[in-house]
């Protein structure tokens, strides 16, 4: 049997899945950082540049001193980063030079393992970028294979991506990204085995969503075939649209003879820990989905599935949602069959929605979509329905936007934002809002730790501190006091 290691995503993508990207500030994270060090995970999914942008944006943190204090409270595990395409926190395609600068800022601050996907699998861009993080000083280049489903994507199609990645020599490691929970346990079965062989002995991961409850089921078929690294996170921040739960994946894995060797007692601790926190913070626990046989035709994920149903509820249209993921499936492919994977799940499933709710389709078409016709995010896998990519290309907007500047040098964005600032707080000016870099700078340090049974006597003092009228609350019980004092107001 196979000797099988864990790369942790509660802080990343179980954050992000099941909670927005915002149920974690630094001082959370920090306060587990410790006995996460002691599990033994093979890594850490630690961050996107979109999840420091969520902390800038809405916790008002430093991302990058985020990274910093968790690598010294962790200093023995490596903290993974996803790429996301030749972007950095805007949606603007960027610079070859800002790219590298931006890794060599993350390697500085702690990251030693990037995970390299293009949301299109675009061979070209993805040893591109294998090479500029490998410039910037990561240590680890994992190849982020992205699944999908569409009359292209068989099994032969996914051998090939792997055989030219591995063969490239560029990548230390591979794994399947199934952002949709797509790979049943059938599926698995047949599609490891030929994807381990087309690797040459290039090591293999997977990484799925119990979106439609598949996943727990293909992660045991898959380390049957010889993967011998999963994705999961702990017990709280699993299922729903996240990965698998940590500790019943460890003890299914175990039952089945398999080695997974990490520190049992730092793992029930960090899932008490999470669970605790999720309690404290009102954060949704779930279970894995339900199956539902349509997912695999419209298959957008949980997040943009729930913003869409929200979107419909609030404009008095929630009885549309069968036509919309009808119109996702056509849209898709028109648009010659992108992944549903951000930013591409967006897209279809926006257009979809206005498609449905105008007079015509496609009377109303985003900026963002028409860039993607333009080929702003590459070339689809499949050609584009010519009659719809000639009625965007076509338009008065679309000429407009094939005029539009790309972003700037370096040494024009220097010019442009002023001297005084560190490398890591220009990057951020450079990508966002000043104004939301200036509130998290006003906003000084962020907390340097968390204690979940904390939080009903703070939301009390909350409560009790902006009542006008009070002088004066004292509160006593067996183990407990608190005086609290202050004039009228």
């Amino acid at each position: 049997m196979t000797d099988i290691t864990l790369i942790d995503t509660t802080l990343r993508d179980g954050n992000q899945s099941n909670w927005g990207a915002t149920g974690l500030d630094t001082g959370m994270m920090l306060q587990i950082a410790p006995v996460m060090d002691r599990i033994g995970f093979e890594a850490i999914d630690f961050t996107t540049s979109t999840h420091m942008a969520v902390a800038v944006r809405f916790k008002k943190e430093d991302p990058w001193e985020r990274l910093r204090l968790f690598k010294e409270a962790a200093p023995g595990t490596p903290l993974s980063f996803l790429t996301t395409g030749m972007r950095f926190i805007s949606w603007e395609v960027a610079s070859e030079e800002l790219m590298e600068f931006a890794f060599r800022l993350l390697v500085r601050n702690g990251i030693s393992r990037f995970a390299v996907m293009d949301p299109m699998n675009n061979l070209p861009a993805m040893l591109n970028m294998a090479d500029v993080t490998r410039r910037a000083g990561g240590s680890q280049i994992v190849a982020a294979l992205t699944f999908t489903l569409s009359p292209l994507h068989d099994d032969a199609h996914w051998c090939d991506k792997t055989r030219a990645l591995c063969r490239s020599g560029r990548f230390d490691k591979i794994y399947v990204k199934d952002p949709g929970g797509l790979v049943s346990a059938e599926r698995a079965a047949t599609l490891f085995p030929a994807l381990i062989e087309a690797a040459g002995g290039v090591p293999f991961e997977f990484h799925s969503h119990t979106t439609i409850g598949l996943a727990a089921f293909s992660y045991l078929e898959a380390a049957e075939a010889g993967v011998t690294c999963l994705h999961s996170s702990a017990s709280a921040a699993a299922n729903g649209t996240g990965q698998p739960a940590m500790r019943q994946t460890i003890a299914n894995l175990r039952d089945m003879g398999h080695s997974v060797d990490v520190d049992d007692a730092a793992v029930a601790e960090m899932d008490a820990y999470i669970t605790a926190l999720a309690g404290a913070e009102a954060l949704s626990v779930r279970g894995p989905g339900d199956y539902d046989r349509n997912y695999f035709n419209h298959q957008i994920p949980g997040g943009v599935m729930g913003t869409m149903i929200r979107q419909l509820r609030e404009t008095g249209r929630e009885h549309l949602l069968p036509q919309v993921l009808d119109e996702v499936s056509r849209v898709r492919a028109e648009f010659g069959y992108p992944i549903m994977v951000t930013p591409f799940s967006q897209l279809v499933a926006t257009q979809a929605m206005l498609n449905v709710t105008s007079a015509e389709r496609y009377q109303t078409v985003p900026d963002e979509v028409t860039r993607y016709v333009l080929g702003r995010f590459g070339t689809p896998a499949m050609p584009m329905d010519p009659e719809v990519e000639d009625r965007i290309r076509g338009s008065r907007r679309a000429r407009e936007l094939e005029d539009e500047p790309q972003m700037a040098s370096l040494d024009e964005l220097r010019s442009r934002i002023g001297k005084g600032f560190s490398d890591e707080e220009f990057l951020l000016r450079a990508v966002m809002p000043g104004d939301q870099v200036d509130a998290m700078t006003a906003a000084g340090p962020a907390r340097r730790s968390y204690d979940p049974a904390t939080r009903p006597t703070l939301d009390l003092i909350r409560e009790l501190t902006s009542r006008k009228g009070l002088g004066s609350v004292r509160i006593e019980k067996p183990g407990f006091r608190l005086a609290l004092s202050g004039g009228n107001r």
